[in-house]
């Protein structure tokens, strides 16, 4: 069976966006919109796995998709919507729950990572979260998905559900006149390098909105001053800028400083090396500072007309939904079929 080129992916409406969420995600869909059908979706309901305030999930939901629009995706290109809208994911999920394994579920790192010591007292949720992340993908038949590292362990238990739905329902599937596969085995797509962004007051961290200190994290929606004096701000240390990444080793801070600067300007870290080489922090930061205020600025200031304007935000998240349903719904209605559901 032939599949459509289309992507989906999604960011979780669980704080207030920041650099690395841009750099590591957000950024890297706009290409896609030029290769593939594009459905990018704020999955609001991976958010309620852990508690969240209803008016900042309602917030941040706003924040999201406003940022998807001011870097750069076109909501008559991409399917921009919140997950909530279209309840086939749910649905699906459910499904997807019945044909994962506990095992699989047991063995996803994040979830050990997120529960620690206290996993009898998280929720059922948080446990079945990739089994909802995997219906997300896969409600959409989606080929490919631009994923973080920290997402590709998620990405092949998809790959697993996906493989033991159409063997265990081969027959079925058959019967409906399909040939091969229902589900395709879902990819990682590459759109160049995911910047992993790091606190500016550690090295060793990531860029989190949980730190302790305002002044770790770049937030999207920053002014100029504020983007400006935490940079600024940045931990350093002693040493002048090496001539190439190599020098780069062991110094976490620099590391990080000088691959914010690459990624935002789209070169190479040894480009911009080339250019900084030698030089002191005083030369460097100023000049990093005046990059991120000319690329993040314009972004944060449409971010701010967008999320202050409702209506719009409403039509297009409402617009977007009646799209992804367009095309959830009859997968769904096969789906409930091949499982033996009556509607």
């Amino acid at each position: 069976m032939t599949f459509t080129p289309r992507v989906f992916s999604g960011i979780k409406p669980s704080g207030d966006l920041h650099l690395g969420n841009y750099l590591g995600a957000i950024r890297r869909f706009v290409p896609l919109q030029d290769t593939h059908e594009t459905i990018y979706c704020v999955v609001d309901m991976h958010a309620i796995t852990v508690w969240q305030e209803p008016e900042d999930l309602k917030r941040w939901t706003y924040e999201i998709a406003a940022a998807y629009i001011a870097a750069g995706l076109d909501p008559a290109r991409s399917i921009i919507f919140n997950q909530s809208q279209v309840m086939e994911h749910a649905e699906l999920s459910w499904i997807f729950n019945c044909v994962a394994r506990m095992g699989w579920m047991a063995r996803m790192t994040q979830f050990k990572d997120k529960a620690g010591e206290n996993s009898e007292n998280v929720s059922l949720g948080l446990f079945a979260y990739p089994s909802l992340m995997a219906a997300d993908i896969l409600l959409y038949k989606a080929t490919g998905v631009p994923v973080g590292e920290d997402q590709k362990q998620h990405l092949e238990l998809t790959r697993d559900i996906a493989k033991k739905f159409n063997h265990d329902f081969r027959k079925q599937i058959k019967a409906l006149g399909f040939k091969g596969d229902f589900f395709p085995i879902t990819e990682t797509l590459a759109t160049g390098p995911a910047m992993r962004v790091k606190s500016l007051k550690d090295g060793s961290k990531k860029m989190s909105k949980s730190d302790a200190s305002d002044m770790s994290t770049i937030y999207m929606m920053d002014d100029a001053d504020t983007i400006a004096k935490k940079i600024k701000r940045a931990t350093t240390d002693a040493d002048a800028l090496p001539s190439e990444a190599a020098g780069l080793a062991g110094r976490l801070e620099a590391e990080n400083l000088v691959g914010i600067y690459a990624a935002l300007s789209n070169r190479s870290v040894d480009d911009v090396l080339g250019e900084f080489g030698g030089q002191g922090w005083g030369k460097f930061k100023p000049a990093l500072g005046d990059l991120a205020v000319s690329v993040l600025s314009p972004i944060a200031d449409e971010m701010k007309r967008l999320v202050a304007d409702r209506g719009e935000m409403d039509a297009i998240l409402r617009g977007g939904a009646d799209r992804a349903r367009a095309i959830a719904q009859p997968i769904m209605a096969d789906i409930r079929n091949i499982v033996g559901f009556i509607r």
